[in-house]
């Protein structure tokens, strides 16, 4: 997996400017606005796929997909009482197997996962 992010310090937040900045920074011919736009872009139109209850895979990345929760009884652990917890929708994400391996040192080739 290719990155134009500069490898940081533990614990440090990459934060959206910076992966403007990454856009920016791998296509010479776009000007910063250029970059700007096409990246604002891409964040809505996911944006738009989850909240229409849409999943959204991104290909040696991962899918990010929302799950209903159902409406429940929780309990104050500091207190014990009963609070009932509403029904919502929760956003989750489930890593490829080519990000995981990363993660981890090793490398997948992007066909094997295809078939999964």
């Amino acid at each position: 997996m290719h990155s134009s992010i500069k490898p940081s310090k533990a614990g440090k937040t990459t934060t959206r400017a910076d992966l403007l900045e990454a856009v920016y920074n791998s296509s010479p011919i776009l000007s910063r606005a250029q970059a700007r736009e096409i990246f604002e872009i891409a964040l809505e139109e996911i944006s738009d796929a989850l909240v229409r209850g849409e999943s959204v895979k991104l290909r040696s990345f991962g899918l990010f997909s929302i799950r209903s929760k159902r409406e429940r009884i929780g309990r104050n652990p500091r207190t014990g009482v009963e609070v009932p917890i509403t029904p919502r929708r929760v956003l989750t994400f489930k890593p490829s197997p080519v990000l995981t391996a990363s993660l981890n040192g090793m490398t997948v080739a992007a066909e094997e996962t295809e078939s999964a």
